[in-house]
């Protein structure tokens, strides 16, 4: 057993969700004050865990510690392919090539890298909104125009307007499409037929799709993630993006799978892509994928119950609120539509009325006015307390 209720010290670690947080969220420096001290707000904004990184991680990484060198380091031979694709294998019946496997220090960087590879100087690229905001920022940073194609919602179950998506990716200048599966923020899994519907645009369009997995590990019970790569086993202009970091909390290692089948793409990316990886990364990589399955089914029973807690605290004590537990992700999105107008920043009215470190529904593009994303990652009493807070401060909203 493994004790997901353990508080653990963040601070001055140089850590970005204790330490950085001005920056990231707000853009200011270290004289923006707030009602509460550092050390008092509930943090459930970034994405990475309040756990624990898995000890048979540690482990492996002490281990490499002994052998005292870290000089330049990338992947040798077949045993980290072998225990990535065993994961792959195992949990979603799905196979690729070891010639397919290169590393990024993390798939925001190779986001930035492959819309510069791919997408010529007046093309497009294409997502799905609300959207985690990277994917814009690689389009931006590349000056490339970003296509949005809005979800449709609900009662908070999100899905595809394929009309829609179909009609923007008929422009032969929108040449690239990145998808994310499962969805961040909605935490939705596509189902099989879904993921049929977008490869059918895709390929009728010839365009190139970058599928983002990197939340397929985290599941709810009795759900299941089916890869791109196994609904186009044959499709080139295919590229598919894993990592253990979200799954096992080792996001600071900055580490992650890519999966290139196109021969021309795979040349552009070996001349140049900087090729070498952190030592330490690549053995806490390979442990996770041949050790940390127990902990990561613990780690999902654990989150259900927090999900599960949130819904009946919202229920309760903030009964306007729009809430469906998210398929995959640690999570959740609330819409909060019911009190606020749309021109409140609930980043800022959370961080100064209730002590909670959020992201608000502006910070994913588009589409996601009126919402916040939860990180439930967390201890149990942490949630408590973030939603404890958080419906006394809208309550008393004035």
């Amino acid at each position: 057993m493994y004790n997901f209720d353990e508080i653990i010290d963040r601070t001055h670690t140089n850590a970005l969700n204790t330490d950085g947080f001005r920056g990231y969220i707000f853009h200011a420096d270290e004289t923006m004050q707030f009602p509460f001290k550092d050390e008092e707000f509930i943090r459930m904004w970034v994405a990475d865990m309040e756990f624990a990184t898995p000890d048979v991680i540690i482990d492996a990484m002490k281990e490499r510690l002994d052998r005292r060198i870290f000089g330049y380091t990338s992947l040798f031979g077949n045993e980290y392919y072998n225990a990535f694709a065993s994961w792959c294998k195992r949990r979603y019946d799905w196979t690729f090539d070891a010639s397919d496997l290169f590393s990024s220090n993390g798939i925001i960087p190779a986001l930035y890298e492959l819309v510069e590879y791919i997408c010529k100087e007046d093309e497009k690229l294409l997502f799905l909104t609300p959207s985690y905001a990277y994917f814009k920022y690689a389009a931006d940073f590349n000056h490339k125009e970003a296509v949005c194609c809005d979800l449709v919602c609900e009662d908070g179950y999100y899905t595809i307007d394929f009309d829609d998506l179909a009609e923007k990716a008929a422009d032969e200048k929108t040449t690239l499409m990145i998808f994310c599966n499962p969805h961040n923020p909605s935490g939705r899994v596509w189902t099989e037929e879904e993921l049929a519907k977008i490869a059918d645009i895709v390929s009728k369009n010839n365009m190139w799709i970058i599928s983002d997995e990197i939340h397929c590990d985290l599941l709810r019970k009795g759900l299941k993630h089916i890869p791109m790569g196994k609904v186009m086993p044959d499709y080139t202009r295919l590229i598919t993006a894993m990592a253990p970091s979200k799954t096992f909390n080792i996001a600071g290692l900055m580490f992650s799978n890519i999966l290139i089948r196109d021969l021309g793409l795979r040349a552009i990316w070996k001349e140049r892509h900087y090729g070498f990886d952190n030592p330490l990364s690549i053995v806490a990589a390979q442990a996770a994928y041949e050790k940390g399955e127990p902990w990561l089914n613990e780690l999902s029973a654990y989150l259900d119950e927090n999900f599960k807690f949130v819904g009946e605290y919202l229920a309760e004590h903030l009964p306007k609120a729009k809430y469906r537990i998210s398929e995959a992700t640690y999570l959740a999105w609330v819409d909060l539509n019911a009190y606020f107008t749309p021109e409140e920043s609930l980043t800022m009215f959370f961080a100064y009325e209730a002590g909670v470190l959020l992201e608000g529904g502006n910070m994913f593009v588009q589409n996601s006015d009126g919402f916040i994303r939860l990180n439930l990652a967390c201890p149990k009493a942490t949630v408590a307390e973030g939603l404890k807070r958080i419906c006394e401060s809208v309550n008393s909203k004035k």
